[in-house]
């Protein structure tokens, strides 16, 4: 199903992992991989095309939430404070929410953009990871030095650094990875929420 806004969210009765970056940094095509579907979320290289908050049930044990990306797209600015609005009141609010997973394109050094989400995930002690998408593109050795300048740039401000993943849509590499640890987090923390039940059709 899909929201909104929050309030058009469905009952929190199961854990919520939220997947959100800048736009074009390969969301969609991450999802589908992660789902074993690869039309579930709508891939495009034109961005902005997530525009709600899409919630995806997976094997009736938890949700995955694609939210819409930040930064660019080809929409009015007040579209965009709008959607800059929604992301942030969901991901600040959300009680059913156990996990952030905020997407970085691996080919990019630092951008002030990323960076200041991830401050405001500090701010707020929001739970979150990175993943660095699109890693088929680089090589290892550049990649390694892509994620030791976001370490650093972490380092600066953070006594304890975030969990890092690596992924590949076109590859398949860090979907076991990233999926491990979600079921990880719901074995630990899956008491926080009162028992499932399937919801209403």
């Amino acid at each position: 199903m899909s929201a909104p806004d929050l309030a058009g969210c469905p009952p929190g009765q199961y854990p919520e992992y939220a997947f959100v970056g800048r736009s074009n940094v390969g969301k969609s095509s991450l999802i589908n991989m992660l789902t074993g579907h690869k039309d579930l979320a709508r891939t495009s290289s034109d961005p902005g095309k997530t525009r709600l908050i899409n919630f995806f049930l997976v094997d009736k044990e938890w949700y995955l939430v694609d939210l819409p990306g930040f930064g660019y797209a080809r929409i009015a600015k007040t579209k965009r404070k709008a959607w800059d609005f929604m992301i942030r009141e969901y991901l600040e609010s959300r009680k059913s929410l156990f996990y952030i997973f905020l997407l970085i394109d691996s080919r990019h050094d630092p951008q002030t953009l990323d960076l200041n989400f991830i401050q405001w995930m500090g701010d707020k002690a929001l739970p979150f990871c990175l993943v660095f998408t699109k890693t088929d593109k680089l090589t290892k050795v550049r990649l390694r030095m892509v994620i030791e300048k976001f370490r650093e740039s972490l380092n600066n401000k953070w006594e304890e650094l975030p969990p890092i993943f690596t992924s590949s849509s076109k590859t398949g590499s860090g979907k076991t990875e990233i999926l491990d640890f979600i079921s990880r987090t719901n074995s630990e923390y899956g008491y926080l929420l009162t028992e499932a039940q399937d919801p209403v059709t």
